[in-house]
């Protein structure tokens, strides 16, 4: 076994002011741990989306009434709260989860040599975007659960899932110069697709904004619009999105596109026909709520999927150049 070195006090004063960089100049992580890394952050993304909606459709959105605080008197839930309140104290807590997920991500990245300046950025947005959210998950208990908060609160959600995405797929590419696979007008045809897909998200927030599941057994402040109406133009936008994705796998199988691109399309289809079966489902049965937690499910992988596809319409090889890493203190004493 190789002996670990001592570290000096110059060692820790340097990992006291940066240490990431004293992590990346005594560990160099494989691409595999990497990409693991950039997946379990993906992968916390969406668990703290369906586990926000837990809290919602089990009514437990106000078990912690106040925030950062569970109680005025209380940083965490009491027994006197009950079952809600666990709930909701659990929920929050797996945002400390998704911070240890994304901070792994941000050290594997910096750490990996060469230096991808591109990736720790994305792994830094994620952190941001995080501490943005709590910050507004706080907003939205101390507001009541107001419905306009709580759709801001799933959107910014929805955009740290594409982050993540982006991330991940970057950690199996090179930072080479971005080469399409596809012609502008099949690259048009999927941003189109893309929008559309943001629409139906969007509008999937005025759904539950309006619709019966508040959030909480008290009477909470609903969106004033008809919810079977906004349900059905939901619908419409719905199979707007399932007729680009079906017109977009013919497109691609007729310029005899790459298997990458063709790939991401099928799944795509096949995750927005088991959205839809679900969607129908739990409008004809009133809602249960296990379907519509699914349902939120079934919201996230379909962003990915589009995400998916966009980013399968181009390769980046790997750049023979290396990047130089930032300069750290050991590096400019050798200099």
């Amino acid at each position: 076994m190789e002996s670990v070195p001592n570290l000096t006090r110059a060692d820790a004063l340097r990992a006291a002011r940066n240490p990431l960089a004293f992590i990346a100049e005594r560990w160099t992580p494989s691409a595999r741990t990497v990409r693991r890394a950039a997946l379990a952050a993906l992968v916390m993304s969406v668990v703290i989306v369906v586990t926000g909606g837990a809290v919602r459709l089990t009514g437990s959105g106000l078990g912690c009434p106040t925030w950062p605080k569970c109680t005025d008197d209380s940083l965490t839930t009491t027994s006197a709260m009950g079952v809600h309140g666990v709930i909701e104290f659990t929920n929050r807590m797996l945002t400390y989860v998704l911070c240890a997920a994304v901070g792994w991500a941000i050290i594997a990245a910096r750490s990996q040599k060469p230096y991808r300046r591109g990736l720790t950025r994305l792994g830094w947005t994620q952190f941001w975007v995080v501490m943005s959210n709590a910050v507004l998950g706080g907003i939205v208990v101390l507001v009541g659960l107001n419905p306009y908060t709580v759709a801001a609160h799933f959107l910014l959600s929805t955009a740290l899932i594409a982050v993540a995405t982006l991330m991940w797929h970057r950690t199996h590419e090179g930072d080479g110069a971005p080469r399409p696979l596809v012609g502008k007008p099949v690259q048009q045809m999927v941003w189109v697709l893309v929008a559309a897909t943001v629409l139906l998200i969007a509008l999937g927030t005025v759904v539950t904004g309006a619709g019966p599941h508040a959030g909480d057994s008290s009477e909470v402040e609903r969106i004033p619009l008809d919810w079977e109406n906004v349900t059905k133009v939901h619908s419409v936008l719905a199979w707007i999105v399932v007729t680009l994705t079906f017109a977009l796998w013919f497109v691609l199988k007729a310029v005899d596109a790459p298997k990458g691109p063709l790939d991401r399309t099928r799944d795509l289809f096949l995750i927005l026909l088991g959205q839809g079966v679900i969607g129908y489902v739990q409008y004809f049965t009133d809602l249960p709520e296990a379907l519509v937690g699914l349902h939120m499910f079934g919201s996230c992988l379909v962003w990915i999927g589009v995400l998916r596809v966009l980013l399968s319409l181009r390769e980046r090889p790997e750049n023979l150049a290396e990047v130089p890493g930032p300069a750290t203190e050991s590096t400019l004493t050798r200099a």
